[in-house]
């Protein structure tokens, strides 16, 4: 996945599946804004600012999926 900073992400449908995350899950409706990405590593990772939060979390790129301006919430 082509990720940039200022893009804006959410948990990948197939990722929250994989952990078993239902759709009352929170993490289904987590949105955020990628600070920046480290790709140099053996598992690619972004620096995400999720929306209601202060502090940046890192996340693998498998979790993540980029978000439109009208995505408001998932399909999970």
């Amino acid at each position: 996945m082509n990720l940039q900073p200022k893009d804006r992400v959410a948990y990948a449908v197939q990722w929250l599946r994989s952990i078993g995350a239902g759709p009352t899950n929170e993490l289904c409706h987590d949105r955020g804004t990628v600070l920046s990405v480290t790709a140099d590593s053996a598992v690619p990772r972004a620096s995400v600012l999720w929306d209601g939060e202060t502090e940046p979390r890192t996340v693998g790129l498998v979790a993540l999926a980029k978000v439109g301006p009208n995505s408001r919430y998932c399909a999970c």
